[in-house]
Parts: structure tokens; sequence; C-alpha cells
């Protein structure tokens, strides 16, 4: 771990009793995804550190962030999501445990070779949608570079470092709509910051190739990261964590696939083109039905999830707002376990929402 650097820390050090001893102990990199707990993890392992188990599955990593601390805590940690980005951040901050993006790696990612031909699709493509021209040439070289990595992790990790960067030079952070003017308009700003959105791609890259560098560490047991729907998972866990996205009382999802799919695009750069509903003014990829993000499929999709998992302690973050609703979810998980049990943290806003009296919530199965 590169002890120099110094970034913002979100997630705490271990404790003096830990298993880890504080020279190897990581830094998750901040984050600005949607629905991410970050801000969370110690409260949510003061309600883990309790439970008997070893082995554990978080069905629905997302940022890789509650699976970096069980990780920390001496669990054995399978990372899945349903999503190839993701799935790339679990590879490159919970599965790997000692390789780190080096500076000549960095400079050789950043660099234009003559003998790579570099492909034009971004440009082609996303003109005046999400990024400037010179922008999206600068996103064809890198992502072409970073897929001739031929290690896997350092692959992740360079992709970690790419994701982020588009992300933080986003207004709202998100993909969700074609509105590259509002980064470019001069007029005064109620919302977002400038400074990110004009700071320079490579800049962004490094600090966050330093970021993802920081938050490298080994497990006591050998981590992992997945790719699957979370019903298609076969292993048994002594844990599951379960964080579906949330639908709010109004029947409103949050889409991680609508929301981030230039990122997901990112990952099938070779057909691209052949995901993207040419229809969308933004060029989203083409939607696939999804059971957590519709209220009328969601109830049953717990439960056969609950099912699935039945043999597990099963603990589900939520907020009390959700569809379904807390006690709803309570009754489902009674069908499977004994002992079920509610933790609240309090109001707890996440960013972008305009709900400020949401509770999150933890259901524990056991």
């Amino acid at each position: 771990m590169r002890a120099d650097l110094e970034y913002p820390v979100i997630m705490n050090r271990l404790t003096r009793n830990s298993l880890f001893p504080p020279e190897v102990t990581a830094r998750f990199p901040s984050t600005r995804y949607q629905g991410s707990k970050a801000k969370l993890t110690d409260w949510i392992w003061s309600h883990l550190a309790g439970l008997d188990f070893c082995t554990c599955l978080d069905a629905f990593g997302g940022t890789g962030v509650v699976s970096s601390r069980l990780k920390q805590e001496g669990k054995q940690v399978t990372y899945n999501d349903i999503l190839r980005f993701n799935y790339y951040f679990g590879l490159a901050l919970v599965e790997n445990d000692n390789v780190f993006l080096e500076d000549k790696d960095i400079s050789w990612v950043l660099k234009r070779h003559k003998d790579i031909d570099y492909p034009t699709f971004i440009q082609d493509t996303f003109g005046g949608i999400y990024f400037t021209d010179e922008e999206n040439a600068w996103l064809d070289q890198t992502i072409t570079n970073t897929r001739h990595l031929d290690d896997r992790f350092l692959f992740a990790l360079s992709f970690f470092a790419l994701a982020q960067s588009c992300i933080v030079k986003r207004p709202y952070n998100l993909f969700h709509r074609k509105n590259l003017y509002v980064r470019l308009a001069d007029v005064k700003r109620s919302f977002g910051n400038k400074a990110s959105w004009d700071r320079p791609f490579p800049e962004w890259f490094k600090y966050f190739a330093h970021e993802a560098n920081q938050a490298v560490a080994p497990g006591i047991f050998p981590c992992r990261a997945s790719n699957k729907d979370a019903m298609e998972i076969d292993e048994e866990y002594d844990l599951v964590y379960i964080d579906t996205p949330y639908i709010s009382r109004q029947g409103v999802a949050v889409d991680y696939a609508d929301f981030y799919h230039f990122l997901e695009g990112l990952c099938f750069y070779d057909r691209w083109k052949e995901l993207i509903d040419w229809e969308s003014k933004h060029r989203r990829m083409l939607r696939n039905p999804n059971p957590w993000t519709d209220k009328k499929t969601v109830h049953k999709a717990f439960d056969e999830l609950f099912s699935k998992f039945s043999k597990s302690i099963i603990v589900v973050s939520y907020r009390s707002d959700g569809v379904p609703s807390i006690n709803e979810l309570s009754t489902l998980l009674k069908r499977y376990k004994s002992a079920v049990r509610i933790e609240t943290f309090g109001r707890y806003k996440y960013v972008l929402s305009k709900n400020g009296n949401s509770k999150e919530a933890l259901i524990i199965g056991t």
C-alpha cells in the first residue's frame, strides 16, 4: 500500500484488536455512487460483528464498500454484482490482494502507442451527449489501452480509475440524460462542481488510480468477485448480505443499469453498438427485465431470494420508505428464519434524494 499518498478516508482503520496490523489496513476510495453505503459501514458492521459467520456473500455488491469492510474484518467474502462494471470494481478492490497500478502502468495507459489501432466508437456515437469531442477521443484511447493490460487485476484497477473519472465529470454523477450543456454553460450554478467537471481526464485518472491502490490489502482468507444474477449463485454461505435496488413508495426505482449504462458499455466495447437503444437521445443500453426495479415483481423476488439462502444468516439493508415495506419484508423473512430483528440507523439522506424522513434499516434473520 502507498502510505505516502493522502486521500479522503471513508473507512475507519481497524481496531487494535483486529486480525490485521495497522500497516495493512485499506482505505476505501471516495464514492459518488447512487445509494452507496460508504458512510454506514461502521453501523452495519456493529450489527454483524456479533453474528457467527466466516463465509459471506455480498449479493448486490455495488461499490464493494461492504465487501471490503467484511474482508478487513477477516471474513471470507464473495462480492457479486450482475453489472459487469461493478464486477470489475469488486475484482480490483475485493478479490485483489496485492496488485497495484504502479506509476509505469499509469503512464502506459495514458499514452498513445504507435503499435495499437485505436477505434473511434465513443467519438462517433456520443458526440455532444456526455463529454466533449476531445474527451471522447481520450476515452476511446484509454479504454483501448486498458483492454491491452494482460493482468486481470491491473485491468480492473485501470477500469476502476477510468470509470470513476467518468462519473466525477458528470452532472449528478449519472448518465441518465443528454446534458453536456449543463457542464459547458457559462451561468451561475446552484449545484455541481465545475472545477471537478473541468479538471482534465488524465488528472482524474491518476487520482483514482492512487485511491484504488490505497484500497488494496490482503485478507485472512481468499476473497473473490463474481458477475451473476444473485438467483444463479449455487454456493452456500454462512451469511448473505442483501442490498437490492431501491423502489420508493411512489413506485420509482433506482435503476443502476440505466443510471450507469455508459460504464457498462465500456465493458463491452467491441459490441457496444449492438447493445444500444438507438431510439434514446442519450444512447442508453437496451433494457432487460429486472424484478428488483418493478413494484409488481419485487415481492416475489425477495421471497425467492430468501428461500434460496434460507440456510444462511440473512441480512437485508433497506430503507424505511421502500417497496416492499420493512414489515412486509420481515413477514417474508419469518417464513424461513426463526428469529428476525430490525435495526434502524435513523434519518439518513442519500445524495439526490428528496426524502429527508427515510430511515436506514437492517433486517436480520438468524
